[in-house]
């Protein structure tokens, strides 16, 4: 296909599954294909060279074709690294700029209610299943993302799904998972996490912990499994509120889990107490290797279902930005934003989780400062609500005349309107985990800078020299001949 040819308008309403996705951001110039890359370090290091060339403008999604030794199978990266990627998956209006997607979900938030998913008797994924003794994981285009990695991850944009044995809920999180062999898959997850607390309540009463893995899928809930809800939310009912429509889910033939029906590639199987084998080292989102290779508990595959012609999701994780970095940070703006108003914080004009943060580690915050201790107020909550409680570094909170999506402008107010004697305050033994290149026992401390104009000085702090709105409109449109 001539990727130049005009296309015609992406449909409205909720998207069929990732391939009818897939469609709708061709249709807006944003796919990318590349034929003939190979698994072995060639997929992960395009994605490296083409989203850090990317600079200000919207990286393509990458769909990964005619793989060398897998003919009919296909790799998928970067599938919501744009706004409007991100925007036609959680059904907003089409934009390209950032904060408009963020203030899309905050208001969306005002009204969401959670829908569970809908059990259907079949689905696509059911269309190939393969079973104990012919059960082989090398049978898809596994990648090896990056030169240092212990080995080659199937699960980086993976959706691992388990059942809580005391409440009965379903948790659905992104854990990476590494090829042991053909028939198992090491299974990371860091201290904390809503699966490892699952797992360890099945090792505790000596039962193995039932599993799926899915590695190609709605990438909707792959941005509910990348995050932080509360324990006993399930994704599929968050995933389900924001599509407007339930999640379509069948039950695995071993354990009865419940996986997305018209998901690309799932794995079933159990981790058993005490059966480890080493795992990693893997270059992760922060952009670095922070933990040494180290035994890890192992799922025996038992069961692989997919598609025809099935897509694997992959994310490679790298110095950001990455594939899945943008994605990231607006969910999680838009998650601190609301939060941050649920707690019933008046004034905010926008929140952003700036990139080269990682989406987690660079948290700005703007507000309209209407009393003594809002700024401050502000910066705190933004600090310690659920979605920027894992993995911080820096909180900053800004006027309401500084976009919190433009860096140039934060390090301004920071520089004109910040005393740093005064106005950074250090929250101590907070949240952290092993992927944090500066800690080693899974705390850390936040850095909270306050870069507004003090709310007591607010009326007489010195004007800033610029032209006012009317000036600029007035001379813009007389020279719009130059301009």
């Amino acid at each position: 296909m001539n990727e130049h040819a005009a296309k015609p308008a992406p449909s409205n309403g909720p998207y069929t599954d990732l391939r009818d996705l897939l469609q709708r951001v061709d249709q807006i110039g944003e796919l990318k294909r590349i034929s003939g890359a190979d698994w072995n370090l060639e997929m992960g290091c395009l994605a490296e060279i083409i989203y850090h060339a990317a600079g200000e403008s919207a990286p393509p999604a990458l769909l990964f074709d005619d793989i060398p030794g897998y003919p009919g199978f296909r790799c998928l990266a970067g599938m919501t690294n744009s706004a409007q990627r991100l925007a036609m998956t959680m059904g907003f209006p089409l934009s390209k700029k950032s904060l408009d997607v963020v203030t899309s979900y905050r208001d969306r938030m005002q009204g969401y209610k959670p829908i569970p998913p809908r059990e259907v008797a079949s689905g696509p994924i059911f269309e190939n299943i393969i079973r104990d003794e012919d059960v082989n994981v090398y049978k898809f285009p596994v990648p090896m993302l990056h030169e240092l990695d212990g080995g080659r991850y199937i699960g980086t944009d993976d959706l691992v799904i388990m059942r809580d044995p005391e409440n009965d809920w379903v948790n659905i999180g992104t854990y990476r998972s590494m090829v042991q062999d053909e028939k198992s898959v090491g299974l990371w997850m860091s201290p904390g996490k809503h699966g490892r607390q699952i797992r360890e309540k099945y090792f505790k009463m000596g039962k193995p912990c039932p599993v799926l893995i899915s590695c190609g899928h709605d990438p909707l809930l792959f941005l509910a499994a990348g995050n932080e809800l509360k324990f006993g939310f399930s994704e599929y009912d968050y995933a389900g509120g924001h599509r407007g429509e339930p999640i379509e889910i069948v039950k695995s033939e071993l354990h009865g889990l419940p996986m997305p029906a018209h998901a690309e590639i799932v794995l079933e199987g159990e981790m058993y107490p005490g059966e480890t084998l080493p795992e990693g080292p893997f270059g992760e989102f922060t952009g670095y290797y922070n933990r040494e290779r180290s035994e890890q508990p192992v799922v025996r595959i038992r069961r692989i279902y997919h598609r025809d012609n099935p897509i694997m999701s992959i994310a490679s994780p790298i110095r950001p930005p990455s594939d899945f970095s943008y994605s990231k940070c607006v969910m999680k703006a838009g998650m601190i934003w609301d939060e941050v108003e649920r707690a019933g914080l008046s004034g905010v004009r926008g929140v952003w989780c700036h990139e080269a943060g990682a989406a987690r580690m660079l948290n700005i915050i703007s507000v309209k400062q209407a009393y003594a201790g809002h700024a401050r107020q502000a910066l705190h909550l933004a600090a310690s609500c659920q979605s920027a409680s894992y993995l911080g570094r820096w909180v900053i909170v800004v006027d309401h005349d500084v976009d919190p999506t433009d860096t140039f402008d934060v390090l301004w107010a920071m520089s004109t309107r910040c005393d740093p004697a005064t106005d950074i305050d250090i929250l101590h033994r907070a949240w952290s985990g092993p992927l944090d290149p500066l800690v080693k026992d899974n705390m850390n401390s936040r850095g909270l800078i306050d870069a507004c104009r003090p709310f007591e000085r607010i009326d007489s702090f010195p004007p800033i020299s610029q032209a006012s709105p009317e000036l600029k409109a007035r001379v813009a449109e007389k020279f719009k001949h130059l301009l």
